[in-house]
């Protein structure tokens, strides 16, 4: 393999050693040389290569998404997509055009819908009756925590009047009793478990799309977790492994597995951090509770203006028991937890972990990977040194707070002055680390970016920043998207930062994040990203 040097800077490496330098030397997928011009150039002098001149371009770590669903992001290139969709109208008319394309045998599936756009009245499956009354439909809400479907679908998977609420989820029902078609959290169950499944070549097709768009963003690695009710299961890991031996798996991935795969992986004798630098497993996903958006995150007193405080997904004892026994057994677990109350429990869980690994000492699994809290998007202020205290990694997704401001208003009140707080967060001692949470929200990093620097929208609304003191500065947000997602992966030692040794993981920018005006961020992308030293976007 020849060597590379990237030159004519900015080079950002978040190195606190050496923030700034002007060229880069790669060779067998790592960082050899780095600093001036000159010093780099003498020292690849005589070995064969090529140079890049960045023109002035600036060049920063690779970026990774630290929360992604990975294959759904590619299924909305194929499937209905309502996101961004503001009224149910429009919905329908979307849901119409996709229902003329397909077989007449086949379900119609999609994702992405928000009601709270649409005045914050649920849709129902007489709203889809009437636009597609033939044939099932399936539409996950855009947090992943809502089924909408029609009658079809209903009849298809026996849910009427009689079927009981499954526990941890519910059944919306009309007046009468009668399913409105809206089923939340568990309940969603019930009909994906009537759904075909997707075949090998769908998902890798999926897959293969949203690798594409991750490096054309400047992302180079991600980590991949299953959605509510353990929604895409082990073919993630067996499908990744698939493009692996295809020589087709472009950046790096660490997965994680749902609560049905606990028993095979520690049977096998896993532990997390398995694997090699390209694909690896992450840990156990655990769910505390469900969204805002679903009314399901469960909180410690009621939402405004309503008489429940959500779902508990899971049984505090149960919650507590399993991650107790992952950690005894070397797994680390990533706890979706949303409201103050969800988060409150994961805690309390992580410490009792944390005390059993300390009764053992050294007869304790090594834990390669830190326990993590997926959200953490509303954290009671008594419970934020917490994080800190018990080493746990507050994976946060900034685009959901912009995205989430009317919602969060409405039914969390006051408590927003304490809601998606990397700022206080950060200053607890905790470690951030960003995602996107895709296709929740877009994968697009310099949109979380954005949204993390200004806490507005790129239309610049509000005009002050939502919660402004919570703001973080733009190499703060960088670190969260490269240094934090290391530390989580367990390798801060190769990635994160631009290093000699480390992977020649990085992506060339179209612009400079830390000479962009704030507003200007989300506008910035990849002109070129390079994954173990080659170029795998350009």
């Amino acid at each position: 393999m020849s060597t590379m040097v990237f030159y004519n800077g900015p080079i950002y490496t978040l190195d606190p050693e050496q923030p700034v330098v002007r060229a880069l030397a790669i060779r067998h997928g790592r960082i050899i040389a780095l600093g001036s011009e000159g010093r780099v150039q003498a020292s690849v002098a005589g070995q064969r290569g090529e140079t890049i001149n960045l023109r002035g371009r600036a060049l920063v770590p690779g970026l990774t998404d630290a929360h992604v669903h990975i294959i759904q992001q590619g299924l909305t290139l194929r499937e209905v997509n309502l996101a961004g969709i503001t009224s149910l109208k429009d919905a329908q008319r979307l849901i119409a055009e996709r229902a003329a394309t397909l077989p007449p045998d086949a379900w119609l599936r999609g994702s992405g819908w928000n009601h709270l756009a649409w005045g914050q009245s649920w849709p129902t499956r007489a709203d889809l009756d009437a636009v597609c009354p033939d044939r099932p439909v399936v539409l996950t809400r855009k947090d992943g925590h809502s089924l909408w479907v029609n009658s079809r679908a209903l009849a298809l998977a026996g849910v009427t009047a009689t079927t009981p609420h499954p526990e941890g989820g519910q059944i919306q029902r009309n007046r009468n009793g009668e399913p409105t078609g809206i089923l939340i959290e568990t309940a969603m169950e019930l009909v994906r478990a009537v759904v075909p499944p997707l075949s090998e070549e769908e998902r890798l097709d999926a897959l293969r799309a949203a690798l594409r768009e991750a490096l054309s963003y400047g992302l180079t690695s991600v980590h991949v977790v299953p959605g509510p009710n353990h929604a895409t299961g082990p073919e993630v890991l067996r499908d990744l492994q698939t493009l692996r031996a295809r020589g087709e798996l472009s950046l790096r991935a660490l997965v994680y597995f749902a609560p049905p795969d606990l028993e095979g992986v520690i049977h096998m004798g896993l532990r997390s951090g398995f694997g090699d630098p390209w694909l690896r497993l992450g840990g156990l996903k655990l769910f505390a509770d469900g969204s805002l958006g679903s009314e399901s995150a469960e909180m410690l007193s009621h939402y405004e203006g309503r008489r429940h405080v959500g779902i508990a997904t899971i049984e505090p004892e149960v919650l507590d028991a399993t991650i107790r026994y992952a950690n005894s057994h070397g797994i680390c677990v990533a706890v979706h937890a949303i409201g103050d109350a969800a988060n409150r429990k994961v805690l309390q869980a992580l410490e009792h972990a944390l005390a059993d690994r300390e009764a053992l000492g050294e007869a304790a699994p090594p834990l390669a990977l830190p326990n993590r809290i997926e959200h953490v998007q509303v954290i009671h202020p008594k419970d934020l040194p917490r994080l800190a205290e018990l080493g746990v990694i507050a994976s946060m997704q900034p685009i959901h707070c912009t995205s989430d401001i009317e919602a969060a208003e409405a039914l969390w009140g006051a408590r927003c002055a304490y809601a998606y707080a990397w700022r206080s967060i950060l200053e607890s001692g905790a470690t951030l680390a960003f995602g996107s949470d895709a296709p929740v929200e877009s994968m697009n990093p310099w949109l979380g970016i954005h949204a993390a620097v200004t806490r507005q929208r790129p239309n610049g609304w509000p005009e002050e920043g939502w919660y402004a003191e919570q703001c973080l500065s733009v190499e703060e947000a960088l670190r969260a998207y490269c240094c934090g997602p290391a530390l989580a992966s367990g390798e801060a030692q190769c990635k994160g930062q631009l290093q000699i040794g480390a992977l020649a993981d990085f992506t060339v920018l179209t612009g400079d994040p830390f000479r962009s005006k704030p507003y200007e961020l989300h506008a910035l992308t990849a002109a070129m990203t390079i994954v173990g030293g080659k170029v795998q976007f350009e």
